[in-house]
């Protein structure tokens, strides 16, 4: 049982239509601390790892545990619905096994979500051990996820002790965005050696939308293995993606 009251209703509305554009369901648990979702996409590509903090609420009442298979769709669908002025109350119930979304702007309006049964394996994600992370500014990775989707499908992405660069090339064209340290878009870099590695820019555009949410992004990385994508100075919530690299023959 859980009732938790929410007036910043944008954390919601500005990230679940993001993370419901690489899955299409997901199990939210939500315990004492916060509601987390950490969920890989149907083709065992991408990685969603969510979090809101329960300090996020006005009210944060929680008793137990609970998981709560949603399709994010309709979620998404409802929260259309919702004012950034609104307050927001979620609460399960229990007897009709499902998610009830009350409103409170200009009179009270009222959702009821069905519960889904979905898979709950929790991807070894703990496990990732990245040889380089780099701080850099939201926007300047997202016009470097740009430019490259401009030229292919996919974008290298570099690192060594004070460089960083992103190219991807085709058979006539390419393109490449290289930032140094003293650079205005380069926060910081920490690497074990070189890393060099491919990723799909499929996943990658529906990712940088988060970029909105925060000034600057950690990127976490190897070569020829898993990034993560971690939008950071987030007070109230946490956001990563973990996204597979295309690893070349």
């Amino acid at each position: 049982m859980f009732k938790l009251e929410l007036s910043d209703v944008d954390l919601l509305k500005n990230s679940i239509p993001i993370i419901a554009e690489i899955i299409d369901e997901g199990v939210f648990k939500v315990n004492k601390d916060a509601i987390s979702l950490l969920m890989p996409d149907r083709a065992m590509v991408a990685v969603v790892d969510f979090k809101i903090l329960s300090t996020a609420f006005d009210d944060y009442k929680v008793e137990g545990d609970a998981a709560l298979g949603l399709n994010l769709a309709n979620l998404v669908a409802i929260l259309k619905r919702v004012g950034s002025k609104d307050k927001m109350i979620l609460e399960l119930d229990d007897k009709s096994n499902k998610l009830k979304m009350t409103i409170r702007g200009n009179g009270v309006r009222t959702f009821e979500v069905p519960l889904i049964e979905t898979k709950t394996e929790k991807p070894p994600v703990d496990q990732l051990n990245f040889k380089s992370k780099i701080e850099m500014h939201s926007d300047v990775f997202d016009e470097g996820i740009e430019d490259a989707d401009v030229i292919g499908d996919s974008v290298v992405i570099e690192s060594s002790k004070d460089l960083f660069k992103m190219y991807s090339k085709g058979e006539v064209s390419s393109t490449e965005l290289a930032i140094q340290e003293k650079d205005r878009g380069l926060v910081s870099v920490k690497t074990e050696g070189d890393t060099r590695a491919r990723y799909p820019l499929e996943y990658l555009k529906k990712m940088v939308k988060a970029g909105k949410l925060s000034k600057n992004l950690m990127l976490e990385f190897g070569t020829d293995y898993p990034m993560r994508i971690s939008f950071v100075s987030l007070d109230k919530m946490k956001l990563s993606f973990i996204l597979a690299p295309r690893v070349e023959e």
